[in-house]
């Protein structure tokens, strides 16, 4: 039998942004802890766990959540660290929902952070890919929570070192293109309202990086300050991870929130849900994600309620193809009136790492603390990889708070997944391309053109553009040719 008392509830927010000092991504989410906090000092003895999102794109210790902890004056409390992934804001608040819901947890803080402006402000020359790979594997940690990173990647993406998101989400984009037909240049139009409608949502955002409503011309065109990153994205459409920012949220009992005096502030949790897909190059259809859709089926099923319901709705926006198979996994236009976003997404408001969707969450709690009615969010992990699905609402939920069974889901989705062929397989011969990009240097030369191949047995392979070709080479889409593999690592000719 449902406890209504052990309801799950945010009933508490803050975020922070720093434009101009010097600052340390623990010291901004202290910020944003202390600022949810502050408006409910009563849980701060109550709160049992400190989580801090996986920081990694600014220099951090090893153990963030102990010295967040210590900030706060939060003793005897359990601290950990998230695994890697911009899925686990939602995934640790459906965790702790649960928990609650359980009667296993009281209070618990959720907070994250990127000093990344800080960085490179302190050091011109700083990389934020590069610091994510230099933690010292010796240093004493925080303990580790979360589904592992392991697997993301197949050997077939290692081996030609696709592995950066702005040139493989560029490979789902022009998947999606040519099967509706459409040119790079097509398809970044097509996409330019989409994400003016998201800088128009940034614009009036207190703790969005940039502020500026833009046209559907201003974030599609290429331009000197709008340079082309992969085909067919300019900058514009690329998440901007160079920002300080930082969020916390608190999760409670609906009992210990009325003791706090904060009732009124609550945020009822009602679901969650969670999949994960397999490493790229073995996903069947490119421009798609069954884990998404299977993910929000079951979030929006376990909350008894359908897309139509939904007043807020945040999609994860590292580029737009996240968003354009987000609302195809909830079944909604790119132009619905909600406009998809309650922050302005990671072009625009800002990508802090892991973080963005503690940012959105905390947004939406606000949004609905003001309003009515029920909001979505979307997380999403690694390349299109892992993902997260809360639902939100201003009353309690009926059936009180659900974490989806997504188990037989995840069955199929693994089951589905192509086999890949690598150079020592016999990795060579005739293959079809199913997805394409065009990278370029900052100068707008074309840099590489690595595509995902089908051999004609039906092994999936990854390639990249025979290095004696790049000279010769134009920004056209590869998608549905003919081109022979060979090599180690693999390259291609038509």
């Amino acid at each position: 039998m449902l406890d209504a008392e052990r309801t799950p509830v945010i009933a508490a927010v803050g975020q922070a942004i720093e434009r101009d000092e010097i600052v340390t991504p623990v010291g901004l989410a202290a910020r944003a802890s202390e600022a949810a906090l502050g408006a409910a000092e009563k849980l701060r003895d109550r709160i049992q766990r400190v989580s801090v999102i996986d920081i990694v794109f600014s220099p951090v210790s090893g153990r963030p959540a102990s010295e967040l902890a210590e900030r706060l004056g939060l003793s005897e409390v359990a601290t950990e660290v998230s695994t890697s992934g911009g899925n686990m804001p939602q995934y640790l608040v459906s965790r702790a929902a649960d928990e609650i819901a359980r009667g296993r947890l009281s209070a618990t803080l959720i907070a994250g952070a990127e000093a990344t402006r800080s960085m490179r402000a302190a050091d011109p020359h700083s990389d934020f890919l590069r610091h994510a790979r230099s933690r010292d594997p010796d240093a004493p940690t925080d303990t580790r929570y979360g589904p592992s990173v392991a697997g993301m990647m197949s050997p077939a993406e290692i081996a030609i070192k696709l592995v950066r998101p702005a040139v493989v989400y560029p490979l789902f984009e022009n998947a999606l293109a040519h099967r509706e037909g459409r040119s790079f240049e097509e398809q970044r139009a097509h996409l330019g309202p989409v994400m003016s409608s998201f800088s128009h949502v940034a614009a009036g955002h207190a703790y969005a990086w940039f502020r500026d409503a833009l046209s559907p011309e201003q974030v599609a065109g290429v331009s000197a300050d709008n340079r082309l990153i992969c085909e067919p994205y300019p900058k514009r459409m690329n998440a901007f991870p160079n920002v300080d920012q930082g969020a916390a949220v608190v999760v409670t009992s609906l009992a210990i929130a009325r003791e706090s005096g904060l009732e009124d502030a609550c945020v009822f949790v009602w679901s969650g849900a969670t999949n994960q897909e397999p490493p790229t190059t073995r996903r069947p259809a490119l421009w798609d994600s069954p884990a998404l859709r299977a993910a929000s089926a079951a979030a929006l099923g376990a909350a008894g309620i359908g897309a139509d319901d939904l007043a807020w709705i945040d999609l994860y926006s590292c580029f737009p193809i996240a968003v354009e198979v987000g609302a195809a996994a909830l079944g909604v236009a790119l132009d619905d009136p909600r406009r998809l976003t309650v922050t302005g997404g990671l072009p625009f408001f800002g990508g802090p790492g892991n973080d963005y969707s503690l940012h959105a969450i905390a947004t939406l709690a606000e949004r609905l603390r003001v309003g009515s009615g029920l909001g979505y969010i979307g997380a999403n992990g690694g390349v299109l990889s892992k993902h997260s699905i809360g639902v939100y609402g201003t009353a309690p939920p009926p059936r009180g708070f659900r974490l989806a069974d997504t188990s037989d889901a995840q069955t199929r989705i693994d089951a589905a997944a192509l086999p890949i062929a690598l150079p020592a397989d016999g990795a060579e011969g005739a293959a079809e391309v199913v997805a394409s990009t065009i990278v370029y240097d900052r100068d707008g030369t074309i840099e590489d053109a690595p595509v995902i191949a089908t051999l004609d047995d039906g092994r999936r392979v990854a390639a990249r553009i025979d290095p004696a070709l790049r000279g010769s080479l134009e920004a056209r889409s590869w998608i549905g040719e003919r081109v022979r593999v060979a090599g180690d690592p693999l390259t291609y000719r038509p």
